[in-house]
């Protein structure tokens, strides 16, 4: 029988394991840019556009299947063709700059053949001008 520190030592690790093969998936990008833009200040009712760019750092071509942003306001565009080993592109979100106040925005990407999506953020502050 195991005492009870043993058997507290043998499920952390094998909570550990658990952990490390369920959420250990490797990237198959490398952001050239901070995964978090901040604008500063906007002027409301004038948009504001950034470029979230990567570097494919994986064996095989892949492509940007979804972009899914938290709000209307937000609106990514990308590329639909495959992304070469170690070529590079980009993610371009539009903030549309209309309610007063500050901000910070999510943005999901998922890549083919990766489970797990890459999380970007804008943030900032709009105001009057």
């Amino acid at each position: 029988m195991y005492n009870s520190r043993q058997f507290t030592v043998i499920f952390f690790y094998a909570v550990f394991i658990f952990c490390a093969f369920s959420y250990g998936v490797k990237s198959k990008v490398l952001w050239l840019t901070s995964n978090t833009h901040d604008f500063g200040k906007i002027s409301k009712n004038e948009p504001a556009k950034f470029q979230f760019g990567f570097i494919n750092i994986s064996d095989t071509p892949i492509t940007i299947d979804n972009v899914r942003t938290s709000c209307g306001c937000t609106a990514p565009n990308w590329t639909t063709n495959p992304i070469a080993p170690k070529d590079t592109s980009f993610i371009e979100i539009d903030f549309d700059a209309r309610k007063v106040g500050h901000f910070k925005k999510n943005i999901k990407v998922y890549f083919s053949g990766q489970k797990k999506a890459e999380k970007l953020y804008i943030l900032g502050e709009v105001i009057k001008k």
